[in-house]
């Protein structure tokens, strides 16, 4: 399984003391000690409030849908536990986790530049490649791709993409 969102030590106090800070909602998330897992405390924090795993492959790509659909109960988690941490709602919490999962690495660097200038725009994660050109234009490549995809494994099936040696595709 994958380790997605998991806080260095000295954040993780930091969460456990904001975990019961109250969002724009008036809630936050909670943490159950017994099972050791997050829990909504109101419908704003469900799964419903946000956005399903089509609009994480719109904002993030392929690998935090994948993700989303492999590791559904891991991923509910890191969305509850970044929610909780940092005070904000479902869908804010969702492009986080969704840019995490995409890259760690630049997700890291980005919320570190925001933190040493507060002043900053802070990158919008939750709003990410959803303008309608950016939808247009992805959904036009996804095609693409798929029908090459598909060409490309149906051609070497069918021995049409150099010559076929008995039922082995290699």
């Amino acid at each position: 399984g994958t380790t997605a969102f998991q806080l260095p030590n000295n954040a993780a106090i930091a969460a456990t003391r904001t975990s019961t800070a109250t969002t724009s909602l008036g809630m936050a998330p909670r943490f159950d000690k017994d099972t050791q897992t997050w829990f909504a405390t109101c419908e704003e924090e469900n799964p419903s409030a946000g956005y399903n795993p089509i609009g994480s492959l719109y904002r993030a790509g392929p690998v935090p849908f994948f993700q989303r659909l492999v590791n559904a109960d891991t991923y509910e988690q890191a969305v509850l536990k970044y929610m909780a941490a940092e005070g904000c709602d479902r869908i804010e919490a969702q492009g986080n986790m969704d840019a995490f999962l995409e890259n760690p690495q630049d997700w890291a660097y980005q919320k570190m530049e925001e933190k040493k200038n507060p002043n900053k725009m802070k990158k919008d994660y939750a709003n990410a490649n959803m303008a309608p050109q950016q939808i247009i234009l992805s959904t036009a490549w996804a095609c693409v791709v798929v029908v090459f995809a598909y060409d490309l494994v149906t051609g070497v099936a069918d021995g049409r993409y150099g010559k076929a040696e008995g039922n082995d595709l290699f």
